[in-house]
C-alpha cells in the first residue's frame, strides 16, 4: 500500500470504525499529516517566527495563516486517524475502546504505539476478515 492508498482510504472511510485496518494504511495516513504539518510549519510559521517584531512579539500574518491552517488540518484529521486507529486495533483483535488508554498520563500513548504497531491477526476475527486477503488457515 502507498502512501496515497492509504490516504484515499482513510479519507474514504472517514469516521467508519468498523472493520479492520492494515498497519501500512494507518501508518501512512500519519506520516502524510506529519509531512503535512511539516509543510505548513516550514512554509508559513518559520519565516513568521524569524520576521516576528521583537517588540510586539506579533507573528504577523504568516503566522496566523499558518496556525490555523494547522488548526484546520487537525480538526479535518482528527476522525478519520481516531477511525483508522480503531481499526487497526481491530485488526489485532483489540477492541476500539482500547483507545482510551492515550487518556492515561504518560504510560497510555507508549501504550497504544505498541498496541498499534503489533501485527494483525492472521485470518478472519470477530471484527472482519483480514485486511491482506491472507486466507484463514484451515481447521484441522
Amino acid at each position: 500500500m502507498s502512501i496515497l492508498d492509504a490516504v484515499q482510504t482513510c479519507l474514504r472511510r472517514y469516521g467508519d470504525f468498523t472493520g479492520r485496518a492494515r498497519a501500512s494504511e494507518y501508518w501512512f495516513f500519519y506520516l502524510a499529516l506529519v509531512i503535512v504539518n511539516a509543510v505548513i510549519f516550514a512554509v508559513l510559521l518559520i519565516p513568521a517566527l524569524v520576521t516576528m517584531d521583537p517588540v510586539t512579539q506579533e507573528p504577523g500574518v504568516l503566522g496566523s495563516i499558518g496556525s490555523a491552517l494547522l488548526g484546520i488540518v487537525a480538526l479535518a484529521a482528527f476522525v478519520p486517524l481516531l477511525a483508522a486507529g480503531v481499526r487497526r486495533l481491530h485488526d489485532t483483535g483489540k477492541s476500539g475502546w482500547f483507545y482510551l488508554l492515550c487518556l492515561v498520563p504518560f504510560v497510555g500513548g507508549i501504550i497504544i504505539v505498541v498496541l498499534l504497531a503489533l501485527p494483525g491477526e492472521p485470518g478472519s476475527n470477530r471484527f472482519g476478515p483480514d485486511p491482506r486477503g491472507v486466507p484463514q488457515p484451515a481447521a484441522a
